[in-house]
């Protein structure tokens, strides 16, 4: 289990506030958007927020963040990347 993916489920349910879904329901390889969470560009929006807020993390072009949001997976590793040292 990586605890990063878990953390980041629950900040999605959290921020985007997915009522009925678990954040243990959540696939880490499942498209956010379209098939999988069904998420759209308003979500694509408070998704960029949650990572401004909660990882320092800035996204100012959409092309960037485009590949962050493939799947849980992969907000991970962009996180993991892209965060500020600690």
């Amino acid at each position: 289990m990586d605890a990063l993916a878990n953390e980041l489920k629950a900040k999605i349910v959290e921020s985007l506030k997915l009522q009925d879904v678990n954040p243990d329901q959540i696939d880490d390889n499942a498209p956010l958007f379209g098939a999988g969470l069904d998420l759209d560009s308003i979500d694509a929006l408070e998704l960029v927020v949650m990572l401004e807020k909660h990882y320092g993390i800035v996204i100012k072009d959409i092309e960037e963040g485009r590949p962050a949001f493939q799947s849980v997976r992969a907000l991970a590793e962009f996180v993991r990347a892209r965060r500020p040292s600690q």
